[in-house]
């Protein structure tokens, strides 16, 4: 009997990834939590039966969120991730030595332990000196902050269930506090192609642009997010995404990455009509 993990990415198409065996199931009181493994992608984790990350193809998501602002940005010191509980996301801050510490707040403290366990491609990160881990809610814990970070990484679940409220105005405008005079928001900006994604991140496009002077969007191709093509947000209150890079200081760092590199970031920010005019649509 072939067991199969699928996700409907609209209710009329569906994705899914042949499944060798299921090596955890639980739930916590916020989700269901399950980590599977495959030949094709290898171990997986799916929340509430939706795609989180994959062995195969995480680095792409998790180098695009990361390494594109502190490029905008060398002199990164203290960091804010919300959400990212499996680690990947500062797996790739914790490269820079220049960064001093980092804050990760993560609602469900069993994702945490799970991805440890199962997902350690991803969480080795986690045990370096410079992280304290919070298990709290992100809204609350940004909503405290001010003058604080020079980087908030928003590496959230979709907008529904335990990251619904990392979607609001509200929380945007407490990061916008948050942040140093001349700090960097980058979060998921979900998918520009299936109705209900892009409405998910016209509204939130909508939200950011009425909180922080420079909002840009950028994308990436990820196979396993529904339709491949994934996009993500850049705000700041001073450093425009592009203009404002420093690419010969960021290769002098010698990183190696896979998918990241500075061509690509130049290149990322340039969008397809179609997502232009519906980011234009719903900007003021």
């Amino acid at each position: 009997m072939e067991l199969w993990f699928s996700e409907l990415h609209t209710p009329n198409v569906k994705f899914s990834i042949k499944v060798d065996r299921q090596l955890y199931a639980g739930r916590s009181e916020f989700q269901r939590i399950d980590i599977f493994d495959s030949k094709e992608f290898g171990r997986f984790l799916t929340l509430d039966g939706y795609m989180m990350l994959t062995e195969k193809d995480e680095f792409i998501y998790h180098e695009m969120i990361t390494h594109v602002p502190l490029c905008v940005n060398p002199d990164v010191r203290n960091v804010l991730v919300i959400g990212g509980g499996d680690g990947g996301t500062v797996r790739e801050l914790v490269r820079y030595p220049g960064i001093r510490h980092i804050d990760l707040v993560e609602i469900d403290e069993l994702v945490v332990e799970v991805c440890r366990k199962y997902l350690p491609q991803t969480t080795g990160g986690l045990s370096d000196a410079r992280v304290a881990i919070h298990y709290e809610d992100g809204l609350k814990f940004v909503r405290h902050a001010k003058d604080a970070y020079d980087l908030i990484i928003v590496d959230s679940t979709d907008p529904f269930g335990p990251g619904e409220g990392l979607f609001t105005k509200e929380f945007y405008g407490s990061c916008y506090k948050a942040l140093r005079e001349d700090g960097i928001m980058v979060n998921q900006h979900e998918s520009p192609f299936y109705t209900q994604d892009a409405y998910a991140m016209q509204r939130a496009h909508k939200r950011i642009v009425s909180s922080f002077p420079i909002s840009r969007v950028y994308q990436a191709h990820i196979p396993t997010y529904p339709s491949g093509h994934w996009l993500f947000g850049f705000a700041s209150k001073k450093r425009h995404p592009v203009k404002d890079a420093h690419f010969t200081q960021w290769n002098a760092l010698g990183l190696k990455t896979r998918y990241y590199n500075t061509q690509l970031h130049a290149g990322a920010f340039a969008l397809p009509n179609y997502v232009e005019e519906m980011l234009r649509d719903v900007e003021p």
